[in-house]
């Protein structure tokens, strides 16, 4: 479990929790099976809640929740996943780095089970949902962020291996799937149709307690808590709920009384490392758009905005003289940013995107997130008391509507590393002209030869300059020894690191 403390509260904690019908078909890349998310229609409404559930209200004048469990249920799964030593020692270090009193939830054994020893490998437990009669499962990164070996253990006992198909550190959420067919599997709901107030259960498997399920309700939607933070483009809209959820229980389904996924549970407001009130799910239309991205591309497509921007509050309606008193304010643009471009400018009110309304930085986020570059939103600003609808086409991180297709080339699984380019404003605070940041290490060259670590940026190999991860791969192609030149972000020290590649 990690935990760290949240923007909304000096004294609480956000811990990541471990321990008709419209049918929507795409075809997996580069693969000849398909894969079919079923979601509820458009024109969803709660009028079928109550038409589905099984029974009179009882004699407290609470609903029966006995359909939406024999629903869920099913599509929820057990993960264990286990992780070497060489990567359970780096957690450790990891732990050490951070100070009391967090020091003991970070990666602690809540969610990583017990250190088998100083130094052997451990353990962690989570829960996923089946999305796909096939064996796609959805689960949180965290679950299974770093592991050698995942198992799943289903509704009816059967357990087998799973293969990651891809991960969105992002919003925290990963793809696995296990080899089977003909398996039970949960139905989309729209999660823009959820409300505050209504009634919700968490499916998943708490402290190793398999298949259990709580009720509560929908207490907050579009909440950013500040836990994906260590991610350096976090998209946070949280459905926060009273349904008790455990370590143990990310992953696992939020569903409303349908028994349809409205939500991936994934956090927790705490101050002693397990439930003390509130919960945090990721939407389901995220969950969908991620998914299925993971499956056609290997990777997130993700659309930029291309603006620094702020909550609008009392004090900021007074300070900048402005005519309203919700939606989000535009600081500042990114010279290539799709904003700057289709027309926004420093100082308008953003209120909606495609008619939706945007109270906060989350929910404008939650918005922009759904889609991918090339895609056009209608964002209504409110301009010197004026309201305008621009229409905004999305581009990347790059400035450019490219779809980034997922890189595996051999030479990244040689030297055990994932690469990712960096945004141009981010190289012009760290007063680099290019640079490819080190995403992730794990077992390879760069981890056994030298003393790289996560987070580190390569400005040069064999001094030549790196401008993105495309021109790396190749470099590195072409060498048979390799001399890489770069700088760690909060260091003013150039770092040289040398090794011969595998031949």
């Amino acid at each position: 479990m990690k935990i760290i403390k949240s923007d909304f509260s000096k004294t609480l904690l956000a811990a990541l929790l471990s321990s008709g019908i419209t049918f929507g078909a795409f075809k997996a890349f580069d693969k000849d099976e398909r894969v079919v998310i079923e979601r509820v229609p458009e024109n969803y409404t709660q009028a079928r809640v109550a038409a589905n559930i099984t029974g009179a209200p009882n004699a407290a004048n609470n609903p029966d929740f006995s359909y939406a469990a024999e629903l869920a249920n099913p599509a929820v799964v057990h993960i264990r996943s286990k992780m070497g030593a060489s990567m359970a020692q780096r957690r450790r270090g990891d732990r050490q780095e951070i100070p009391a009193p967090f020091r003991d939830f970070f990666g602690g054994d809540e969610f990583f089970g017990p250190f088998e020893g100083p130094s052997g490998p451990s353990q962690a437990s989570g829960s996923g949902v089946i999305i796909s009669e096939d064996g796609y499962i959805v689960t949180n990164n965290h679950v299974v962020e770093d592991s050698d070996e995942l198992e799943v253990s289903l509704y009816d006992k059967r357990t087998y291996k799973a293969k990651v198909i891809g991960t969105d550190p992002s919003t925290d959420l990963a793809l696995i799937k296990i080899s089977e067919k003909g398996l039970p599997k949960t139905v989309f709901a729209n999660s823009d149709n959820s409300k505050v107030g209504q009634w919700v259960l968490a499916v998943g498997n708490p402290f190793n307690l398999e298949s259990t399920v709580t009720a509560g309700i929908i207490s907050a939607k579009g909440r950013s808590i500040g836990i994906l933070q260590r991610d350096r483009l976090p998209i946070e809209s949280f459905i926060q709920t009273d349904a008790a959820v455990n370590p143990g229980n990310s992953g696992g389904a939020l569903v409303n009384l349908n028994g349809e996924l409205i939500g991936i549970n994934t956090a927790i407001a705490t101050q002693t490392g397990t439930f003390s009130g509130y919960s945090f799910a990721v939407p389901s239309n995220i969950v969908s758009k991620v998914v299925e991205d993971l499956i056609r591309y290997g990777n997130v497509q993700r659309a930029f905005l291309g603006v620094t921007i702020r909550d609008v509050n009392g004090k900021l309606a007074e300070e900048k003289n402005l005519k309203v008193y919700d939606g989000v304010y535009v600081d500042s643009l990114v010279a290539k940013g799709s904003a700057k471009a289709a027309g926004i400018i420093k100082g308008d009110v953003i209120t909606k995107v495609d008619d939706r309304k945007v109270n906060s930085v989350a929910e404008l986020q939650e918005q922009i997130a759904r889609h991918r570059p090339g895609d056009k939103v209608s964002v209504t600003v409110i301009r010197n008391g004026s309201e305008k609808i621009i229409d905004v086409p999305l581009r990347n991180h790059e400035g450019n509507t490219s779809i980034v297709k997922e890189e595996r080339p051999a030479v990244a699984k040689t030297l055990g590393a994932e690469f990712e380019n960096i945004p141009a404003k981010e190289l012009e605070k760290l007063e680099l002209k290019s640079g490819v940041r080190v995403k992730k290490l794990t077992n390879g060259i760069l981890s056994k030869e030298t003393e790289m670590r996560e987070g580190f940026i390569i400005t040069e190999i064999n001094n030549q300059p790196v401008k993105s991860s495309e021109q790396l791969t190749k470099m590195l192609e072409s060498h048979k020894e390799v001399t890489i030149e770069g700088v760690y972000p909060n260091s003013s020290r150039k770092y040289y690191y040398a090794f011969g590649m595998e031949e």
